[in-house]
Protein backbone atom coordinates (compact mmCIF):
# COMPACT_ATOMS: atom_id res chain seq x y z
CA UNK A 1 0.00 0.00 0.00
CA UNK A 2 1.16 3.54 -0.63
CA UNK A 3 0.15 6.71 0.61
CA UNK A 4 0.49 10.64 -0.80
CA UNK A 5 3.37 9.11 -2.98
CA UNK A 6 5.39 7.69 -0.80
CA UNK A 7 6.55 3.95 -1.30
CA UNK A 8 7.43 1.24 1.80
CA UNK A 9 11.17 1.77 1.57
CA UNK A 10 11.16 5.18 1.91
CA UNK A 11 7.96 6.59 3.82
CA UNK A 12 8.73 8.75 7.11
CA UNK A 13 5.92 7.73 9.79
CA UNK A 14 3.67 9.87 11.55
CA UNK A 15 3.80 11.63 15.10
CA UNK A 16 1.04 13.45 16.64
CA UNK A 17 0.83 15.39 19.90
CA UNK A 18 -2.23 16.26 21.82
CA UNK A 19 -1.89 19.58 23.52
CA UNK A 20 -3.81 19.45 26.65
CA UNK A 21 -3.52 19.54 30.28
CA UNK A 22 -4.09 16.78 33.06
CA UNK A 23 -7.31 17.88 33.84
CA UNK A 24 -8.82 18.25 30.25
CA UNK A 25 -8.68 14.67 29.88
CA UNK A 26 -11.62 12.64 28.60
CA UNK A 27 -11.07 10.07 31.96
CA UNK A 28 -11.82 12.78 34.47
CA UNK A 29 -15.16 14.29 32.25
CA UNK A 30 -17.36 13.37 35.24
CA UNK A 31 -15.33 14.82 37.55
CA UNK A 32 -14.28 18.10 36.59
CA UNK A 33 -16.33 20.44 34.70
CA UNK A 34 -15.31 22.88 31.90
CA UNK A 35 -16.83 25.80 34.01
CA UNK A 36 -14.13 24.33 36.70
CA UNK A 37 -11.10 24.40 34.60
CA UNK A 38 -9.40 27.59 35.79
CA UNK A 39 -9.72 26.89 39.08
CA UNK A 40 -6.56 23.92 38.57
CA UNK A 41 -2.52 24.41 38.85
CA UNK A 42 -1.90 24.59 35.07
CA UNK A 43 0.78 22.67 33.93
CA UNK A 44 0.65 22.58 30.53
CA UNK A 45 3.52 24.67 29.76
CA UNK A 46 6.00 22.61 31.63
CA UNK A 47 4.85 19.69 29.24
CA UNK A 48 4.48 21.35 26.53
CA UNK A 49 8.07 22.71 27.32
CA UNK A 50 9.47 19.02 27.80
CA UNK A 51 7.56 17.45 24.40
CA UNK A 52 9.17 20.06 22.58
CA UNK A 53 12.53 19.53 23.97
CA UNK A 54 12.25 16.10 23.47
CA UNK A 55 11.20 15.83 19.93
CA UNK A 56 14.17 18.98 19.22
CA UNK A 57 16.23 16.24 20.87
CA UNK A 58 15.84 14.06 18.14
CA UNK A 59 15.43 16.31 15.31
CA UNK A 60 11.33 15.34 14.87
CA UNK A 61 8.55 17.60 14.24
CA UNK A 62 5.28 16.86 14.83
CA UNK A 63 1.36 17.35 14.32
CA UNK A 64 -0.10 19.54 17.21
CA UNK A 65 -3.63 18.83 17.94
CA UNK A 66 -4.64 21.85 20.35
CA UNK A 67 -8.42 23.11 21.89
CA UNK A 68 -9.77 26.13 20.34
CA UNK A 69 -9.84 26.94 24.40
CA UNK A 70 -5.78 26.50 24.80
CA UNK A 71 -5.67 28.99 21.83
CA UNK A 72 -7.45 31.50 23.71
CA UNK A 73 -6.31 31.18 27.31
CA UNK A 74 -2.67 30.50 25.77
CA UNK A 75 -2.22 32.14 22.67
CA UNK A 76 1.59 32.75 23.09
CA UNK A 77 2.17 28.85 23.82
CA UNK A 78 0.26 27.81 20.78
CA UNK A 79 2.43 30.39 18.38
CA UNK A 80 5.56 29.25 19.89
CA UNK A 81 4.46 25.71 19.07
CA UNK A 82 4.47 27.06 15.73
CA UNK A 83 7.03 28.92 15.60
CA UNK A 84 9.58 25.56 16.84
CA UNK A 85 8.15 24.37 13.35
CA UNK A 86 5.32 22.16 14.17
CA UNK A 87 1.82 21.78 12.67
CA UNK A 88 -0.72 23.48 14.85
CA UNK A 89 -4.44 20.90 14.35
CA UNK A 90 -8.04 21.02 16.26
CA UNK A 91 -9.31 18.91 18.69
CA UNK A 92 -12.24 20.81 18.91
CA UNK A 93 -13.03 24.04 21.23
CA UNK A 94 -13.63 22.17 24.44
CA UNK A 95 -12.80 18.60 25.47
CA UNK A 96 -16.02 17.39 23.92
CA UNK A 97 -16.72 14.41 22.34
CA UNK A 98 -18.93 14.47 19.11
CA UNK A 99 -21.84 11.96 20.78
CA UNK A 100 -22.33 15.55 23.02
CA UNK A 101 -22.75 17.51 20.07
CA UNK A 102 -25.40 17.56 17.48
CA UNK A 103 -24.41 18.05 13.70
CA UNK A 104 -25.46 21.51 13.80
CA UNK A 105 -23.36 21.99 17.21
CA UNK A 106 -20.04 19.84 15.86
CA UNK A 107 -19.75 22.32 12.55
CA UNK A 108 -19.90 25.59 14.93
CA UNK A 109 -17.47 23.73 17.59
CA UNK A 110 -15.40 23.05 14.17
CA UNK A 111 -15.39 27.02 13.42
CA UNK A 112 -14.97 28.32 16.51
CA UNK A 113 -11.72 26.18 17.06
CA UNK A 114 -10.59 26.87 13.85
CA UNK A 115 -10.74 30.78 14.54
CA UNK A 116 -8.92 30.38 17.73
CA UNK A 117 -6.14 28.43 16.62
CA UNK A 118 -5.28 30.13 12.98
CA UNK A 119 -5.78 33.75 15.34
CA UNK A 120 -2.54 32.20 18.05
CA UNK A 121 -0.78 29.98 15.69
CA UNK A 122 -0.78 32.57 12.75
CA UNK A 123 -1.17 29.29 10.27
CA UNK A 124 -3.96 27.58 8.11
CA UNK A 125 -5.40 24.14 10.63
CA UNK A 126 -5.84 21.13 7.77
CA UNK A 127 -6.18 18.71 10.30
CA UNK A 128 -8.64 17.13 13.49
CA UNK A 129 -8.83 14.77 15.98
CA UNK A 130 -11.78 14.46 17.94
CA UNK A 131 -11.85 15.17 21.83
CA UNK A 132 -12.66 12.63 24.16
CA UNK A 133 -13.16 8.66 22.71
CA UNK A 134 -12.09 7.46 19.06
CA UNK A 135 -14.57 7.46 16.68
CA UNK A 136 -17.08 4.39 16.68
CA UNK A 137 -18.31 3.51 13.30
CA UNK A 138 -21.61 5.33 13.93
CA UNK A 139 -19.74 7.97 14.60
CA UNK A 140 -18.14 8.30 10.66
CA UNK A 141 -20.39 11.22 9.97
CA UNK A 142 -18.08 13.29 11.45
CA UNK A 143 -15.51 12.64 8.43
CA UNK A 144 -18.03 14.08 5.53
CA UNK A 145 -18.32 17.19 8.06
CA UNK A 146 -14.76 17.55 8.22
CA UNK A 147 -14.53 17.15 4.33
CA UNK A 148 -17.28 19.43 3.70
CA UNK A 149 -15.80 21.76 5.58
CA UNK A 150 -12.30 21.57 3.95
CA UNK A 151 -10.41 19.37 6.15
CA UNK A 152 -7.24 17.85 4.61
CA UNK A 153 -7.26 15.11 7.28
CA UNK A 154 -8.49 13.34 10.60
CA UNK A 155 -6.75 11.37 12.69
CA UNK A 156 -9.32 10.30 15.44
CA UNK A 157 -9.87 6.24 14.09
CA UNK A 158 -8.70 4.15 16.94
CA UNK A 159 -9.64 0.11 15.95
CA UNK A 160 -10.18 -1.23 19.38
CA UNK A 161 -10.67 -5.63 19.49
CA UNK A 162 -13.77 -5.95 16.53
CA UNK A 163 -15.00 -2.66 16.39
CA UNK A 164 -13.69 -2.25 12.42
CA UNK A 165 -13.20 -6.46 12.30
CA UNK A 166 -16.27 -5.78 9.06
CA UNK A 167 -13.96 -3.13 7.61
CA UNK A 168 -10.15 -3.94 8.07
CA UNK A 169 -8.98 -1.58 5.84
CA UNK A 170 -9.49 1.22 8.46
CA UNK A 171 -6.75 -0.08 10.64
CA UNK A 172 -4.79 1.98 8.17
CA UNK A 173 -4.15 5.36 6.63
CA UNK A 174 -6.99 5.78 3.39
CA UNK A 175 -9.04 8.34 1.67
CA UNK A 176 -12.36 9.02 2.80
CA UNK A 177 -14.67 10.08 0.42
CA UNK A 178 -17.64 12.02 0.78
CA UNK A 179 -19.18 13.51 -2.46
CA UNK A 180 -17.26 15.56 -3.96
CA UNK A 181 -15.04 16.48 -1.17
CA UNK A 182 -12.49 13.93 0.53
CA UNK A 183 -9.58 13.70 3.17
CA UNK A 184 -7.22 11.22 4.56
CA UNK A 185 -7.90 9.36 7.48
CA UNK A 186 -4.65 8.59 9.86
CA UNK A 187 -5.96 5.76 12.03
CA UNK A 188 -4.10 5.02 15.17
CA UNK A 189 -1.49 2.19 14.64
CA UNK A 190 -2.48 -0.92 16.13
CA UNK A 191 -1.82 -4.84 16.26
CA UNK A 192 -3.74 -8.34 15.82
CA UNK A 193 -3.45 -9.87 19.32
CA UNK A 194 -5.47 -13.28 19.37
CA UNK A 195 -7.78 -12.03 16.62
CA UNK A 196 -8.83 -8.90 18.22
CA UNK A 197 -7.19 -5.48 17.42
CA UNK A 198 -5.22 -3.65 20.09
CA UNK A 199 -4.01 -0.13 19.40
CA UNK A 200 -0.32 0.20 19.90
CA UNK A 201 0.28 4.34 18.72
CA UNK A 202 0.87 5.56 21.90
CA UNK A 203 -0.95 7.23 24.70
CA UNK A 204 -3.14 4.59 27.34
CA UNK A 205 -1.91 1.57 25.06
CA UNK A 206 1.73 2.35 25.18
CA UNK A 207 1.85 3.54 29.07
CA UNK A 208 -0.24 0.01 29.91
CA UNK A 209 0.93 -2.53 27.52
CA UNK A 210 4.39 -4.22 27.90
CA UNK A 211 7.24 -2.60 26.23
CA UNK A 212 8.04 -5.99 24.73
CA UNK A 213 4.52 -6.54 22.71
CA UNK A 214 4.54 -3.16 21.80
CA UNK A 215 8.13 -2.90 19.82
CA UNK A 216 7.76 -6.52 18.69
CA UNK A 217 4.11 -4.71 16.90
CA UNK A 218 5.98 -1.75 16.04
CA UNK A 219 8.58 -3.65 14.27
CA UNK A 220 6.04 -5.98 12.52
CA UNK A 221 4.10 -2.93 11.42
CA UNK A 222 7.22 -1.38 9.99
CA UNK A 223 8.34 -4.46 8.13
CA UNK A 224 4.86 -5.76 6.72
CA UNK A 225 3.08 -2.50 6.30
CA UNK A 226 3.57 0.40 3.46
CA UNK A 227 0.97 2.79 5.45
CA UNK A 228 2.46 4.77 7.77
CA UNK A 229 2.78 4.12 11.46
CA UNK A 230 0.94 6.83 13.37
CA UNK A 231 2.43 7.45 17.13
CA UNK A 232 0.73 10.11 19.84
CA UNK A 233 0.59 10.93 22.98
CA UNK A 234 -0.36 13.90 25.02
CA UNK A 235 2.10 16.57 26.31
CA UNK A 236 0.62 16.06 30.34
CA UNK A 237 2.28 12.50 29.65
CA UNK A 238 5.96 14.29 30.27
CA UNK A 239 4.96 15.54 33.65
CA UNK A 240 4.79 12.68 36.14
CA UNK A 241 4.65 15.50 38.91
CA UNK A 242 1.27 16.57 37.81
CA UNK A 243 -0.85 16.63 40.52
CA UNK A 244 -3.40 13.36 41.22
CA UNK A 245 -6.94 13.97 41.09
CA UNK A 246 -7.73 11.87 44.02
CA UNK A 247 -11.97 11.73 42.99
CA UNK A 248 -11.29 9.47 40.15
CA UNK A 249 -12.11 5.94 40.60
CA UNK A 250 -9.12 3.47 40.90
CA UNK A 251 -9.36 1.86 36.94
CA UNK A 252 -9.25 6.16 35.99
CA UNK A 253 -6.42 6.63 37.89
CA UNK A 254 -4.55 3.24 36.73
CA UNK A 255 -5.14 5.01 32.81
CA UNK A 256 -4.27 8.50 33.44
CA UNK A 257 -1.27 8.23 36.14
CA UNK A 258 0.40 4.34 35.32
CA UNK A 259 3.94 4.79 34.09
CA UNK A 260 3.63 8.22 33.49
CA UNK A 261 7.85 8.28 34.44
CA UNK A 262 8.29 5.91 32.19
CA UNK A 263 6.75 7.78 28.47
CA UNK A 264 9.94 10.23 27.91
CA UNK A 265 11.89 7.19 27.26
CA UNK A 266 9.41 4.86 25.37
CA UNK A 267 8.56 7.66 23.27
CA UNK A 268 12.77 8.20 22.68
CA UNK A 269 12.78 4.32 21.62
CA UNK A 270 10.31 5.57 18.24
CA UNK A 271 12.10 8.86 17.38
CA UNK A 272 15.42 6.89 17.79
CA UNK A 273 14.27 4.25 15.30
CA UNK A 274 12.25 5.73 12.74
CA UNK A 275 12.13 8.88 10.72
CA UNK A 276 8.91 11.09 11.75
CA UNK A 277 7.19 13.89 10.34
CA UNK A 278 3.59 16.43 11.15
CA UNK A 279 0.70 14.87 8.90
CA UNK A 280 0.70 17.72 6.42
CA UNK A 281 4.52 17.13 5.17
CA UNK A 282 3.68 13.57 5.16
CA UNK A 283 1.08 14.43 2.67
CA UNK A 284 3.16 16.62 0.73
CA UNK A 285 0.90 19.72 1.66
CA UNK A 286 2.81 23.22 1.02
CA UNK A 287 3.58 25.55 3.57
CA UNK A 288 0.31 26.88 5.61
CA UNK A 289 -0.03 30.05 4.88
CA UNK A 290 -0.60 32.80 7.29
CA UNK A 291 -3.68 33.68 8.98
CA UNK A 292 -3.83 37.07 7.32
CA UNK A 293 -4.26 34.77 3.98
CA UNK A 294 -6.49 32.64 5.76
CA UNK A 295 -9.16 35.21 7.94
CA UNK A 296 -9.51 38.49 6.24
CA UNK A 297 -8.54 41.46 8.16
CA UNK A 298 -11.82 42.77 8.40
CA UNK A 299 -13.50 39.29 9.63
CA UNK A 300 -10.69 39.07 12.63
CA UNK A 301 -11.61 41.17 16.05
CA UNK A 302 -10.55 41.35 19.16
CA UNK A 303 -12.00 41.46 22.64
CA UNK A 304 -11.59 44.45 24.69
CA UNK A 305 -12.08 43.61 28.33
CA UNK A 306 -14.28 46.90 30.33
CA UNK A 307 -13.74 46.77 34.12
CA UNK A 308 -16.77 48.51 35.85
CA UNK A 309 -15.34 50.67 38.49
CA UNK A 310 -15.10 48.92 41.78
CA UNK A 311 -17.23 50.96 45.04
CA UNK A 312 -14.97 52.42 47.72
CA UNK A 313 -14.27 50.50 50.19
CA UNK A 314 -16.82 52.21 52.22
CA UNK A 315 -19.71 51.53 50.14
CA UNK A 316 -19.28 47.89 50.18
CA UNK A 317 -20.15 45.69 53.04
CA UNK A 318 -17.02 44.53 55.08
CA UNK A 319 -17.00 40.23 55.34
CA UNK A 320 -14.58 37.92 56.32
CA UNK A 321 -13.87 34.65 55.15
CA UNK A 322 -12.14 31.72 57.04
CA UNK A 323 -10.37 29.30 55.49
CA UNK A 324 -8.96 26.05 57.70
CA UNK A 325 -6.13 24.42 56.53
CA UNK A 326 -4.27 21.06 57.40
CA UNK A 327 -2.20 19.47 55.31
CA UNK A 328 -3.40 21.35 52.20
CA UNK A 329 -0.51 22.07 50.13
CA UNK A 330 -1.52 20.02 47.00
CA UNK A 331 -4.71 21.75 46.70
CA UNK A 332 -3.81 25.37 47.50
CA UNK A 333 -2.87 26.81 44.20
CA UNK A 334 -6.50 25.14 43.18
CA UNK A 335 -8.20 27.07 46.38
CA UNK A 336 -5.79 30.48 45.37
CA UNK A 337 -7.50 30.06 41.25
CA UNK A 338 -10.82 29.96 42.93
CA UNK A 339 -10.62 32.88 45.53
CA UNK A 340 -9.03 35.20 42.69
CA UNK A 341 -12.40 34.61 40.54
CA UNK A 342 -14.56 35.22 43.89
CA UNK A 343 -13.16 37.96 44.65
CA UNK A 344 -13.71 39.04 41.39
CA UNK A 345 -17.34 38.47 41.15
CA UNK A 346 -18.32 39.78 45.15
CA UNK A 347 -15.80 43.11 44.59
CA UNK A 348 -19.10 45.40 43.98
CA UNK A 349 -20.65 44.62 46.58
CA UNK A 350 -18.38 43.28 49.47
CA UNK A 351 -14.89 44.38 50.80
CA UNK A 352 -13.64 40.80 51.34
CA UNK A 353 -10.81 39.89 53.75
CA UNK A 354 -9.60 36.27 54.22
CA UNK A 355 -7.98 34.29 57.03
CA UNK A 356 -6.36 31.09 56.21
CA UNK A 357 -6.00 29.32 59.70
CA UNK A 358 -3.10 26.51 59.45
CA UNK A 359 -4.15 23.70 62.06
CA UNK A 360 -0.91 22.45 62.94
CA UNK A 361 0.33 21.33 59.41
CA UNK A 362 2.89 19.04 59.13
CA UNK A 363 3.59 19.40 55.85
CA UNK A 364 4.69 22.28 53.65
CA UNK A 365 0.48 24.48 54.06
CA UNK A 366 2.37 27.35 55.34
CA UNK A 367 5.17 27.87 53.37
CA UNK A 368 2.43 27.47 50.41
CA UNK A 369 -0.18 29.91 52.32
CA UNK A 370 2.93 32.20 52.18
CA UNK A 371 4.12 32.03 48.80
CA UNK A 372 0.19 32.32 47.53
CA UNK A 373 -1.69 34.60 49.68
CA UNK A 374 1.40 36.20 52.04
CA UNK A 375 1.69 39.39 49.88
CA UNK A 376 -2.55 40.06 49.42
CA UNK A 377 -3.42 42.91 51.53
CA UNK A 378 -6.19 41.52 52.18
CA UNK A 379 -5.12 38.09 53.34
CA UNK A 380 -3.62 37.22 56.87
CA UNK A 381 -2.12 33.76 58.07
CA UNK A 382 -2.40 32.13 61.16
CA UNK A 383 -0.72 29.46 62.46
CA UNK A 384 -2.32 26.66 65.62
CA UNK A 385 0.70 25.19 67.49
CA UNK A 386 -0.86 21.64 67.27
CA UNK A 387 -4.04 20.42 65.55
CA UNK A 388 -7.24 20.72 66.98
CA UNK A 389 -9.49 19.96 64.03
CA UNK A 390 -11.67 22.22 61.39
CA UNK A 391 -14.48 23.35 64.41
CA UNK A 392 -11.43 25.10 66.11
CA UNK A 393 -9.22 26.79 63.61
CA UNK A 394 -12.76 28.16 62.37
CA UNK A 395 -13.57 29.49 65.79
CA UNK A 396 -10.24 31.03 66.14
CA UNK A 397 -10.73 32.48 62.29
CA UNK A 398 -13.83 34.19 63.89
CA UNK A 399 -12.36 35.22 66.87
CA UNK A 400 -9.40 36.69 65.13
CA UNK A 401 -12.03 38.76 62.27
CA UNK A 402 -12.91 42.39 62.80
CA UNK A 403 -16.19 42.30 60.47
CA UNK A 404 -19.75 41.39 62.02
CA UNK A 405 -20.46 38.59 58.81
CA UNK A 406 -17.94 36.17 58.75
CA UNK A 407 -17.99 33.03 56.60
CA UNK A 408 -15.87 29.94 56.67
CA UNK A 409 -15.38 27.59 53.35
CA UNK A 410 -13.64 24.59 52.55
CA UNK A 411 -10.22 24.71 51.61
CA UNK A 412 -11.10 21.71 48.88
CA UNK A 413 -13.89 24.18 47.42
CA UNK A 414 -16.38 21.22 47.54
CA UNK A 415 -18.71 23.83 48.12
CA UNK A 416 -18.26 26.60 45.38
CA UNK A 417 -17.59 29.84 46.99
CA UNK A 418 -19.04 31.64 44.55
CA UNK A 419 -22.18 30.59 46.62
CA UNK A 420 -21.19 33.03 49.32
CA UNK A 421 -22.59 36.06 46.75
CA UNK A 422 -26.55 34.34 47.14
CA UNK A 423 -25.93 33.53 50.79
CA UNK A 424 -24.82 36.77 52.49
CA UNK A 425 -27.88 38.66 51.41
CA UNK A 426 -29.51 35.64 53.77
CA UNK A 427 -27.96 36.92 56.86
CA UNK A 428 -30.43 39.12 57.64
CA UNK A 429 -31.95 40.94 60.99
CA UNK A 430 -32.70 37.89 63.60
CA UNK A 431 -30.66 35.38 61.59
CA UNK A 432 -27.41 33.83 63.27
CA UNK A 433 -26.07 31.48 60.72
CA UNK A 434 -26.87 30.34 56.96
CA UNK A 435 -25.48 27.15 55.94
CA UNK A 436 -24.77 25.35 52.90
CA UNK A 437 -27.63 22.01 52.21
CA UNK A 438 -26.36 19.75 49.32
CA UNK A 439 -29.74 17.50 50.75
CA UNK A 440 -32.26 20.52 50.63
CA UNK A 441 -34.46 19.26 47.68
CA UNK A 442 -33.09 22.06 45.61
CA UNK A 443 -29.55 21.19 46.59
CA UNK A 444 -27.10 19.06 44.48
CA UNK A 445 -24.86 16.20 45.20
CA UNK A 446 -21.92 15.27 42.64
CA UNK A 447 -19.60 12.28 42.52
CA UNK A 448 -19.83 11.63 46.05
CA UNK A 449 -19.92 8.23 47.09
CA UNK A 450 -23.34 6.64 47.38
CA UNK A 451 -22.98 4.93 50.96
CA UNK A 452 -21.57 8.71 52.36
CA UNK A 453 -24.77 10.15 51.56
CA UNK A 454 -26.72 7.55 53.19
CA UNK A 455 -24.51 7.96 56.37
CA UNK A 456 -24.51 11.84 56.03
CA UNK A 457 -28.73 11.84 55.35
CA UNK A 458 -29.50 9.75 57.83
CA UNK A 459 -27.37 11.87 60.62
CA UNK A 460 -29.54 14.41 59.60
CA UNK A 461 -32.47 12.96 60.15
CA UNK A 462 -31.52 12.52 63.53
CA UNK A 463 -30.68 15.88 64.04
CA UNK A 464 -33.77 17.00 62.90
CA UNK A 465 -35.42 15.16 65.83
CA UNK A 466 -33.21 17.35 68.32
CA UNK A 467 -33.14 20.88 67.02
CA UNK A 468 -35.52 23.50 66.77
CA UNK A 469 -34.49 25.01 63.19
CA UNK A 470 -35.89 21.61 61.07
CA UNK A 471 -32.95 22.16 58.32
CA UNK A 472 -31.98 19.46 55.50
CA UNK A 473 -28.33 19.70 56.73
CA UNK A 474 -26.59 20.08 59.57
CA UNK A 475 -22.72 19.26 58.96
CA UNK A 476 -21.46 21.12 56.39
CA UNK A 477 -18.26 23.65 57.16
CA UNK A 478 -20.02 26.50 54.56
CA UNK A 479 -21.58 28.55 56.60
CA UNK A 480 -21.96 32.50 56.57
CA UNK A 481 -22.47 33.65 60.28
CA UNK A 482 -23.22 37.10 62.78
CA UNK A 483 -20.40 37.09 64.23
CA UNK A 484 -21.61 38.50 67.30
CA UNK A 485 -23.97 35.44 67.55
CA UNK A 486 -20.75 32.89 67.47
CA UNK A 487 -18.34 34.32 69.28
CA UNK A 488 -19.16 33.52 72.51
CA UNK A 489 -20.03 30.09 72.05
CA UNK A 490 -17.59 27.26 74.17
CA UNK A 491 -17.45 24.06 72.20
CA UNK A 492 -16.87 20.87 73.43
CA UNK A 493 -16.07 18.90 70.32
CA UNK A 494 -13.16 19.31 67.83
CA UNK A 495 -13.24 18.44 63.93
CA UNK A 496 -16.17 17.90 61.88
CA UNK A 497 -18.06 17.42 65.23
CA UNK A 498 -17.34 20.58 66.29
CA UNK A 499 -18.95 22.07 63.25
CA UNK A 500 -22.16 20.76 63.93
CA UNK A 501 -21.63 21.62 68.02
CA UNK A 502 -21.91 25.00 66.75
CA UNK A 503 -25.10 24.82 65.00
CA UNK A 504 -26.92 22.93 68.19
CA UNK A 505 -25.23 25.65 70.51
CA UNK A 506 -26.92 28.33 68.29
CA UNK A 507 -30.48 26.28 68.15
CA UNK A 508 -30.63 25.69 71.57
CA UNK A 509 -30.03 29.49 72.36
CA UNK A 510 -32.60 30.37 70.16
CA UNK A 511 -31.01 31.84 67.50
CA UNK A 512 -32.02 31.47 64.07
CA UNK A 513 -30.22 29.25 61.32
CA UNK A 514 -31.53 29.62 57.63
CA UNK A 515 -29.89 27.20 54.89
CA UNK A 516 -29.30 27.69 51.64
CA UNK A 517 -29.78 24.94 48.52
CA UNK A 518 -26.03 24.76 47.22
CA UNK A 519 -24.36 22.05 45.38
CA UNK A 520 -21.52 19.28 47.35
CA UNK A 521 -18.93 17.62 45.10
CA UNK A 522 -16.53 15.29 45.24
CA UNK A 523 -12.73 16.65 46.62
CA UNK A 524 -10.80 16.85 43.44
CA UNK A 525 -7.07 16.44 45.46
CA UNK A 526 -5.73 15.53 48.28
CA UNK A 527 -7.14 12.86 50.66
CA UNK A 528 -10.43 14.15 53.11
CA UNK A 529 -9.57 14.39 56.83
CA UNK A 530 -12.98 12.54 57.57
CA UNK A 531 -13.03 9.11 59.32
CA UNK A 532 -16.52 8.08 58.85
CA UNK A 533 -16.96 5.51 61.00
CA UNK A 534 -15.45 7.78 64.10
CA UNK A 535 -17.77 10.72 63.09
CA UNK A 536 -20.85 8.46 63.21
CA UNK A 537 -19.85 7.45 66.89
CA UNK A 538 -19.04 11.10 67.74
CA UNK A 539 -22.41 12.14 66.18
CA UNK A 540 -24.45 9.51 68.10
CA UNK A 541 -22.85 10.85 70.97
CA UNK A 542 -23.44 14.63 70.30
CA UNK A 543 -27.12 13.72 69.24
CA UNK A 544 -27.06 12.74 73.01
CA UNK A 545 -25.71 15.65 74.67
CA UNK A 546 -28.14 17.95 72.19
CA UNK A 547 -31.07 16.38 73.61
CA UNK A 548 -30.32 16.25 77.23
CA UNK A 549 -29.75 19.66 77.08
CA UNK A 550 -32.49 20.38 75.34
CA UNK A 551 -34.65 18.47 77.52
CA UNK A 552 -32.85 19.84 80.58
CA UNK A 553 -33.57 23.43 79.00
CA UNK A 554 -29.66 23.91 79.83
CA UNK A 555 -29.14 25.02 76.63
CA UNK A 556 -27.54 28.88 76.65
CA UNK A 557 -24.20 30.94 75.64
CA UNK A 558 -21.18 30.68 77.07
CA UNK A 559 -18.21 33.48 78.11
CA UNK A 560 -15.52 33.59 74.70
CA UNK A 561 -12.47 31.47 75.57
CA UNK A 562 -11.10 30.02 72.15
CA UNK A 563 -7.46 28.84 74.25
CA UNK A 564 -10.15 26.23 75.89
CA UNK A 565 -11.69 25.03 72.44
CA UNK A 566 -10.17 21.38 72.75
CA UNK A 567 -11.63 18.46 71.34
CA UNK A 568 -13.04 16.22 73.96
CA UNK A 569 -12.94 12.90 70.57
CA UNK A 570 -9.67 13.83 68.78
CA UNK A 571 -10.71 10.52 66.94
CA UNK A 572 -12.96 12.93 65.03
CA UNK A 573 -10.57 15.44 64.02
Amino acid sequence: MSVAGHSAGDRPHIVTVALEDYYHVGAFNQLVQRREWYRFESRLELGARRTLDLLEEHGVRATFFALGWVADTMPELVREVAQRGHEIASKGYYHRHITQMSPEEFVDDLARAREALQRASGRQVIGYRAAGNWLRPEDLWVLDVLAKEGYAYDSSIAPIFRQYAREPWRRFAHQHVSGDSSLWEFPISSMQVLGATVPIGGGNYLRQLPSWLVRMGVRRWVSRQAAPFVLYFHTWELDPEQPRITAARAHQRVRHYRNLHRMPERLAWFLRNWRFSPVSEYLGLPSAPSVQEVVPSEERHEVTVVRDEVPSAQDRLPVTIVVPCFNEELILPYLANTLRSVESRLAPKYELRFIFVDDGSTDGTRKALEELFGAHAGCTILSMMSNLGVASAIQYGIGQSTTDVVCSIDCDCSYDPHTLERMIPMLRDGVAMVTASPYHPEGLVRNVPAWRLFLSRGVSILYRRVMHNQLATYTSCFRVYRRSAVEGIRLTRGGFLGVTELLGRLDLAGHRVVEFPATLEVRMLGRSKLRVIRAIGGHLTLLAKLAILRLSSRGRRAEPDVSEVVSADASAR
